[in-house]
């Protein structure tokens, strides 16, 4: 398959070679920045070629990319005016496959660029959020250790007046001992049953009996407890907004879809394989 020409490779080599621009008087879209053969290169060109780059190129000066684009336009006009004949198939169904996907795109951009309205934003945040539930999310430490003799040892410990993060730092074997054991945040779900179990009955500032997991033994205390809601509406509202655009854009297509004149009996017949028979384009 015939791929697109690419003269850009050298660019990064050229970001020490390159010239300042020259200044122009209020340039528009339409500027003409080059001439090949009769043929405009014009700053829109320019600046459809750029936004299409890699991001790679994209970080590139801007005098090494005005210089490296412009000079992939000119030997671009230049080698398209050595053209002889006819394009052949394969350049001409992209030409209308590239037509065809570019104008469905603008009319996708023209639907997204509509405005919001409060009230659909109000029904798509309530259709998201309006039967979450509050759950119980839990802020807690604990002591791994290996055995219930030493979870029993440091239990006593502790219920002796000894501090809990000093402890977890000294005796803990799990990686949150350095930390003075704490487990941050968590809620339903994402701890292991019987450590889940032994917390949701623990009291803020209560320390557990010894729990055994699959870790090993552990010394458990609830820090504080928490209940998570709904975000207020301005915290998702860019979410939310995206999501009814996304909404109108598929209604949209499957609307216009469904109205046009659509015939495709004849595809039923065919073969899928036949779509690997690129060399028809040739």
């Amino acid at each position: 398959m015939q791929k697109p020409l690419t003269f850009l490779a050298p660019l990064a080599l050229a970001a020490c070679l390159a010239l300042p621009v020259a200044a122009q008087d209020a340039p528009t879209r339409d500027t003409v920045v080059a001439t090949v053969n009769g043929t405009d290169i014009t700053l829109g060109h320019m600046i459809v070629a750029r936004a299409t780059l890699p991001e790679q190129y994209q970080q590139l000066p801007d005098e090494v990319l005005f210089t490296g684009i412009l000079d992939q336009l000119i030997q671009q006009t230049a080698l398209a005016d050595t053209f002889d004949g006819e394009l052949p198939a394969r350049a001409t169904l992209s030409l209308e496959n590239e037509r065809r996907s570019i104008t469905a795109g603008e009319v996708v951009e023209g639907i997204m660029a509509n405005a919001v309205s409060p009230e659909e934003l109000q029904a798509a945040y309530d259709a998201q959020y309006s039967n979450v539930e509050a759950e119980p999310e839990f802020n807690a430490s604990h002591i791994l250790v290996e055995t219930k003799e030493e979870a029993d040892a440091i239990k006593a410990d502790l219920d002796g007046g000894a501090d809990f993060a000093a402890t977890a730092r000294e005796k803990s074997t799990g990686p949150s001992g350095p930390g003075g054991g704490s487990l941050g945040w968590f809620g339903k779900g994402m701890m292991v049953p019987a450590f889940e179990e032994a917390v949701t009955l623990l009291k803020a500032g209560e320390i557990s009996e010894p729990v055994e997991t699959q870790f090993g033994w552990h010394v458990i205390i609830l820090n504080e407890t928490r209940s998570t809601a709904a975000p207020e509406l301005e915290t998702v509202r860019e979410e939310l907004e995206m999501q009814v655009r996304q909404t109108k854009v598929q209604a949209s297509i499957e609307e216009v879809t469904a109205a046009a004149d659509v015939d495709k009996t004849a595809s039923e017949s065919i073969d899928p394989s036949v779509l690997k028979n690129t060399d028809w384009l040739e």
